[in-house]
């Protein structure tokens, strides 16, 4: 008897942790709209670092680094449904952010190299209780093309879309833990 294909969350989840324990650089390659103010990603070294494996096929840990910030972890989580994007924001003390564990579930398969997170009904409370209301459309998506490339973007219905690629084909020197990371 043959084996059902794994769902597309699985293979996609499994294609990331792939990469645990390798870091790879990153750059902006949408910013819209552009903003008058300079943006706190412009100039900056951007590093995600594939970690927190110890369960790779319920949950990877991936910080992302914004220069010298150490802020922000991507939490993917398998659900009975797919996958659960949140997003861990720490002070330098390691401290929770006021706006932290925001993010949303996937609402269908998906696919093994995409999957879209629609904001969740947790983040939408969270987002109006802290004065975001813009990001209480927000819709994430992770894509992965093996191998090559990880692409993590936002993007809003009003034409707000946000997009880092990393280089999948040139691991880097790993970086510090993130903020609120015991090692």
């Amino acid at each position: 008897m043959a084996r059902p294909d794994p769902a597309p969350a699985d293979q996609f989840l499994a294609a990331l942790a792939r990469h645990c324990g390798q870091a790879f650089a990153g750059r902006v390659v949408a910013n819209q709209p552009a903003t008058a103010t300079p943006d706190a990603f412009e100039g900056k070294a951007l590093v995600m670092h594939v970690r927190g494996c110890d369960a790779p096929t319920q949950e990877l840990r991936v910080p992302f680094h914004v220069g010298d910030d150490r802020s922000r972890t991507w939490v993917l989580t398998r659900t009975a449904g797919g996958l659960r994007l949140k997003h861990d924001h720490r002070h330098e003390d390691g401290s929770p952010d006021a706006t932290t564990m925001y993010g949303g579930d996937t609402q269908d398969a998906g696919s093994v190299t995409r999957q879209r997170f629609p904001v969740d009904a947790e983040s939408v409370a969270l987002f109006q209780r802290e004065g975001l209301q813009g990001s209480v459309r927000n819709t994430w998506a992770m894509e992965l093309e093996a191998g090559k490339r990880f692409v993590y973007e936002l993007s809003r219905p009003d034409g707000r879309l946000f997009q880092v690629e990393f280089d999948l084909t040139a691991p880097v020197a790993l970086p510090p833990a993130p903020w609120g990371s015991e090692s």
